[in-house]
């Protein structure tokens, strides 16, 4: 089973996943984050306890403009840890900048998609994100 964590701020944007995942029938359970920091707390095992999120077939949706720690630097330290570091990433997000693109792909993302179409377009995208992944055998 899929588990994914949106690693979101922006509440529109959590709304608009949720409500493509509702539409396109996708039960799969969909943890959310509000910003990198938040996400890893819940990825990393405290004081013996497992983890919030599972990381067994976890794929982490992660927006790339989030106050206190940006997606960027969230990549960093998730790829820098060598219990995360497996963990697929598509990024979501309305940056275009190559730049972004760039550091992206070099910190190992699975994807980058841009947020900003049509709702249409988006949910598209949304399902052909769980078709892809429900054929792939996750950590």
């Amino acid at each position: 089973m899929i588990h994914f964590l949106l690693v979101e701020d922006d509440e529109v944007d959590v709304l608009k996943v949720k409500r493509a995942f509702r539409n396109n029938h996708i039960t799969h359970p969909l943890y959310i984050a509000k910003n990198g920091k938040e996400a890893l707390f819940w990825l990393r095992s405290k004081n013996g306890k497992p983890p919030i999120v599972p990381q067994h077939g976890l794929l982490t949706l992660l927006d790339l403009n989030m106050p206190e720690m940006t997606g960027i630097e969230f990549l960093q330290e998730l790829r820098s840890d060598v219990n995360l570091k497996k963990i697929p990433v598509i990024v979501l997000t309305v940056s275009e900048s190559e730049q972004d693109l760039l550091k992206a792909y070099n910190l190992n993302v699975a994807g980058y998609i841009l947020k900003s179409m049509t709702f249409e377009s988006f949910s598209q995208a949304i399902i052909t994100i769980n078709n892809y992944w429900s054929l792939n055998l996750l950590l």
